[in-house]
């Protein structure tokens, strides 16, 4: 008869720490993200009103567009602090692992809405670069350079909760990534105004749009790709689930066979595996499941995993494709 092993204490642990290959990643210091966060969100938001304000005064699409980004990067530091909160909300009944997809969903949510932005600053350049418009250049160095200070603090605070904390989540690192989008386009906005100043060549103005929606497209592919990813429940993108099964089979005593191995995500930090295992009639199946559960913990930092054991044939194989390995994503 096939036995399946599975550590409860596995989760309830999972919720305070989160032990993978490289050590101890503690929950403690959800607070101080929070409020790392929300520092960063006032200042943001703040400096999105008097940029936007600027830009309009000055009439430089280069401060009118980061101003754009810096209203999406308002939403997104929101939404990320939000996420945080919400993810540290216990499992219930219907949500048994808790809430820590949301912030996987909030980072998904965040570089959909770049698209979008980075659509408008495109058009916006194609038109101002068919049809050139004065600019204030002294202005919007003014405003431009306020804005670097703004964006550089609040980049401070989210990088050094990051290094603080090594292993930042998808959720913060979205975060973080918005707010190194809008420090590149304050310097870009004084590269602009000081090359207008010098030649009066306006179109650099709208080039320089060009260049900080690049930059931007950049992380948001990133973001959406990893969310994405997580979200589909795709194996981990550094797990190579056939050597994972190769080395059970040749390092575990008395494995057989290593089928039905299905390995994904509960967030980026967080991975999980199910498998199911052919042993010999006499193993003793307590010893192996330990070592099983200690080797993927400490090679693979899957700390919550479910094992079946399995003596004989396997009750969940079709005769045809009894020995198969399977992976999610």
């Amino acid at each position: 008869m096939p036995h399946t092993h599975d550590s409860h204490g596995d989760c309830e642990h999972d919720h305070e720490h989160d032990h993978g290959g490289s050590g101890h990643h503690h929950r403690h210091h959800v607070p101080s993200d929070r409020k790392r966060l929300l520092a960063a969100l006032l200042l943001t938001g703040g400096f999105m009103v008097v940029e936007a304000a600027g830009g309009w005064w000055s009439g430089s699409l280069a401060l009118l567009a980061d101003a754009g980004h810096m209203l999406t990067d308002t939403f997104a530091l929101g939404l990320a602090w939000m996420a945080v909160g919400v993810a540290r909300r216990p499992p219930d009944r219907d949500r048994t692992y808790g809430y820590h997809r949301f912030e996987v969903l909030a980072a998904f949510v965040n570089g959909l809405v770049l698209l979008v932005v980075v659509g408008g600053i495109y058009y916006e350049a194609a038109l101002r670069l068919f049809r050139p418009e004065p600019v204030a250049a002294g202005e919007m160095l003014v405003i431009a350079f306020i804005g670097l200070l703004a964006n550089i603090a609040s980049f401070a605070l989210l990088h050094g909760g990051q290094h603080e904390h090594e292993h930042a989540n998808l959720n913060r690192r979205a975060a973080l990534l918005h707010v190194a989008g809008d420090l590149l386009g304050s310097v870009a906005a004084i590269i602009a105004a000081l090359v207008i100043l010098a030649t009066g060549w306006m179109p650099i103005d709208p080039l320089l749009s060009l260049l900080i929606g690049l930059l931007i497209l950049r992380s948001t592919w990133a973001v959406i790709r990893e969310s994405g990813q997580v979200l589909l429940e795709a194996a981990p993108s550094d797990m190579d689930v056939a050597e994972l099964s190769s080395v059970l089979q040749h390092e575990v005593p008395g494995v057989l066979d290593v089928h039905h191995v299905h390995v994904w995500s509960l967030t980026p930090e967080r991975p999980l595996l199910t498998l199911h295992l052919r042993t010999s009639p006499d193993c003793d199946s307590e010893r192996m499941l330990a070592a099983v559960k200690r080797l993927l913990a400490q090679r693979y930092g899957i700390t919550h995993s479910a094992v079946q054991i399995e003596s004989g044939a396997c009750p969940d194989d079709d005769p045809e494709h009894a020995g198969h390995v399977h992976a999610c994503g």
